[in-house]
């Protein structure tokens, strides 16, 4: 009977250990939760390289539709919130889960992680985010190209308008280095997570509680500008020609975010590929990402 019993323990010990830990991941902008060859396409190559996991896409509104729409519409602190709602019922992350977030979800996911309350993060995978935020547009994910040139053209002269910071997602990570005070003034998102305005302890100890922070970098991107942003660098204040590293950042120095400790402690990864916006190949996925993500 005592033998039995051992047996019966290996087995349920084995089962638990190789229970792989979920994945929750957040699209980018344009994109949905369920596209079959972009978010689906992700969903396979995991499940490829780790069988009987479970994966949530993110799904913000109640059809794909609302949820492309939503990527640009809707403000992000609500999305956050539904985003939490979303993550705290699913019983199957309620033991933590690592998350991948494409483009503008790599940000989305470490507010998720800042501003939810009682989940577990164990990695957070940040596919092309942008953390310091875009000063530029120079390359659109939309076919319409009516939508794209209005995006441009309000970004470039009105970003900071209430109206526009209400109603347009991009407006709320748009980062001027040129007026960096009316950025942290008028910037309703990207500047509190950044803990820019105040130092929101909450926030930073959410962030470290991170086992890793992994930022991947596009070398060729003709989205993002700049591209240093996502590897949560950004221009230097006051001009928007020398960009710096985030170790020579202010952000990174006075430590009021927790990354140069998260750093000094081989909490952050900086990963890098030469392809342009979100072109990341297989054989680049299963070896730099999905250690990760196991």
């Amino acid at each position: 009977m005592l033998r039995y019993l051992v047996a019966l323990a290996t087995v349920v010990t084995l089962t638990f250990a190789e229970t792989p830990t979920p994945l929750v991941i957040w699209h980018g902008m344009g994109d949905s939760c369920c596209n079959p060859f972009s978010m689906g396409s992700i969903i396979r190559m995991v499940e490829a390289q780790i069988p009987g996991i479970y994966t949530l896409s993110l799904k913000i509104g109640d059809t794909t539709t609302a949820d492309i729409m939503n990527g640009f519409l809707k403000p992000i602190n609500e999305q956050i919130e539904m985003a939490c709602s979303i993550v705290k019922s699913d019983e199957n992350l309620a033991n933590g889960f690592n998350a991948m977030g494409f483009s503008q979800g790599g940000q989305f996911l470490r507010a998720l992680v800042q501003q939810c309350d009682g989940i577990k993060m164990h990695n957070l995978i940040s596919i092309g985010g942008q953390h310091q935020g875009v000063n530029g547009f120079p390359k659109c994910p939309v076919d319409d190209f009516t939508i794209c040139n209005t995006l441009r053209h309000v970004l470039n002269t009105a970003a900071y308008n209430p109206a526009i910071q209400d109603h347009l997602v991009q407006a709320e990570y748009w980062h001027d280095p040129i007026n960096e005070e009316e950025y942290k003034t008028k910037n309703i998102f990207l500047p509190d997570l950044n803990n820019e305005k105040t130092v929101n302890e909450v926030y930073k100890q959410r962030l470290m509680s991170l086992n890793k922070f992994v930022m991947l970098r596009f070398n060729n991107d003709t989205m993002v500008q700049p591209v240093a942003s996502e590897w949560f660098g950004f221009y230097a204040p006051g001009q928007d020609v020398v960009v710096q590293s985030l170790q020579e950042s202010n952000l990174y120095k006075t430590d009021q975010l927790g990354l140069q400790a998260m750093d000094k402690n081989n909490q952050l990864v900086f990963l890098a590929t030469d392809g342009d916006h979100l072109q990341i190949s297989t054989e680049f996925f299963n070896e730099q990402i999905i250690p990760y993500l196991k």
